[in-house]
């Protein structure tokens, strides 16, 4: 945002009315000097740059999106502008499992492929099959901010499929749907059937599965994973 700054204009007084203002001036009670009291003073910076996230010790070929990380408490916007919703044109979606995790945690990708950014609100609507609760609930995660992301940006959701020592059963594809800018919305559309990555056959899915919110910032949703599948 812009200061808004006044102009002034500068005008030659002669002596005797310079004069005759200092004395008026001099008259008023608690008089002040407009002048001293309107000029600018130094505009804070206003990129709000975000502390990176603390890291899960978790290495990745993504990256997060330019606009800015945050903390496990913050996904990053543009700025607070309200943006139009994401929706399926607007992206590209990928998946991956984590390594040396039996493949209990899935990452979801979301690429902006649009000209225009848009915003990924509240947490993806992921379903499996019949036998399991759809769509999955979020984990404590909520972020402070949106997930707002630019043409070519990413954005991250991140499931956690089961827990050790949980009876499974075996998905080749999940159906994945986007809210609007209110919470819980948009779930009247109907859900995109949604093929794993060419180097996922298919994932384990235990009884209570758990997806994140949206998060411009992919060591946030790697923390909130690993916290959900030690709790």
């Amino acid at each position: 945002m812009r200061a808004a700054r006044k102009n002034w204009k500068t005008y030659a007084l002669g002596v005797a009315a310079v004069a005759a203002l200092l004395s008026s001036t001099a008259c008023e009670s608690g008089g002040t000097d407009d002048a001293a009291r309107s000029t600018p003073s130094a505009a804070a910076s206003a990129t709000g740059s975000a502390e990176p996230g603390d890291g899960s010790g978790i290495s990745s070929s993504s990256s997060a999106n330019s606009g800015g990380s945050g903390d496990s408490g913050s996904s990053g916007d543009s700025g607070g502008a309200a943006t139009t919703a994401c929706a399926d044109p607007d992206l590209s979606i990928t998946t991956s499992l984590w390594q040396h995790d039996e493949g209990r945690h899935l990452l979801i990708t979301a690429t902006n492929i649009s000209d225009k950014p848009c915003t990924l609100y509240h947490y993806p609507y992921v379903s499996f099959g019949a036998d399991i609760e759809n769509p999955l609930g979020p984990m404590e995660s909520k972020p402070q901010a949106i997930a707002t992301i630019k043409p070519k940006g990413k954005a991250y959701a991140g499931l956690l499929l089961f827990r050790p020592d949980e009876k499974t059963n075996t998905f080749k594809s999940f159906a994945l749907g986007y809210q609007d800018r209110v919470p819980n919305s948009g779930g009247d559309a109907a859900p995109l059937d949604i093929a794993f990555s060419d180097d996922i056959d298919s994932v384990a899915v235990g009884p209570n599965p758990l997806i994140t919110y949206w998060n411009v910032d992919l060591g946030a949703v790697q923390n909130f994973m690993i916290k959900a599948g030690k709790s």
